[in-house]
């Protein structure tokens, strides 16, 4: 697997969401270790494998995404595979045709649905994001059992969103509130000194309490989330059920916009390793 330098876990107590836009993140060194002090792993994809660990992860295979997105999820290995240790998820402009339909793109999305669920934890994801219009990949959570309804009355969790036309800014967010469209969310964004997100590994975290969400980039807080609430349901709702693991690349969609002639396909993300940690 790829080694990498961790920085020291700095958590910011807040009483509020914290909507700032952090300009300055700090990128201090540490041997990488699996080992967090006051949590212990309980899930763990290192990609050391020759392919995908089907008992972790499964594909979402469809020609209908969501948010007006273009690409088709595949499961196929110019889509989805490991390579030198790390899960490469990659994106490419042709024409595929499937089940459901055509697309102009294809891409993947895995998933750990049913293979790795959680109620609070640590989860840290060390990654490569792709580069340029168009290119939205992600890391998220959804609900397991989506017990308070359907979206987003049962939550979603964005650990780390990117737009390829802003190539040194992620997203955290959170979505709840009553299903759509009486949904809402709150998040924020924060910037690299310098460099992008596609010239380097990142360490992309995030802390899940009860009543408390934590961002981190590099093991350094950006954001915290103290307020949310579904329809119906007593705060800490939605966020007090099981959450599973997505990872994918979008092309196109609503929010970065289509690819254009600048736009340079294959695009990748890769991912050198995903972690999951449940306070001692």
């Amino acid at each position: 697997m790829i080694s990498m330098f961790r920085g020291l876990t700095i958590l910011l107590f807040f009483p509020l969401l914290l909507s700032c836009d952090s300009e300055d993140v700090m990128e201090p060194d540490l041997p990488d270790d699996t080992e967090i002090p006051g949590w212990n792993l309980v899930w763990q994809d290192e990609f050391d494998g020759s392919s995908i660990d089907a008992t972790k992860w499964t594909h979402l295979v469809t020609g209908n995404p969501a948010n007006n997105e273009l690409q088709y999820y595949t499961d196929r290995v110019i889509n989805s595979r490991i390579e030198n240790g790390v899960l490469t998820i990659q994106a490419h402009a042709e024409v595929y045709t499937g089940p459901d339909g055509t697309r102009q793109y294809t891409s993947a999305r895995l998933h750990s649905e049913n293979k790795g669920d959680w109620k609070y934890g640590r989860f840290e994801i060390r990654a490569k994001m792709p580069l340029g219009q168009g290119m939205w990949p992600a890391i998220w959570m959804m609900p397991t059992d989506s017990e308070y309804g359907g979206w987003a009355a049962s939550g979603e969790i964005d650990i780390m969103e990117f737009l390829g036309h802003e190539p040194n800014r992620v997203h955290g967010t959170l979505h709840y509130g009553g299903s759509w469209p009486s949904n809402t969310s709150s998040g924020t964004s924060t910037t690299l000194r310098s460099g992008s997100f596609a010239a380097d590994f990142h360490v992309f975290s995030i802390i899940w309490e009860a009543g408390r969400f934590s961002w981190l980039l590099d093991g350094v807080a950006y954001a915290t989330q103290t307020q949310w609430n579904t329809a119906g349901h007593d705060f800490p709702a939605p966020f007090d059920k099981r959450f599973y693991m997505i990872l994918n690349v979008a092309v196109g969609g609503n929010w970065p916009g289509n690819p254009d002639a600048t736009t340079v396909f294959p695009q990748k993300m890769e991912v050198d390793y995903v972690r999951a940690y449940e306070r001692e």
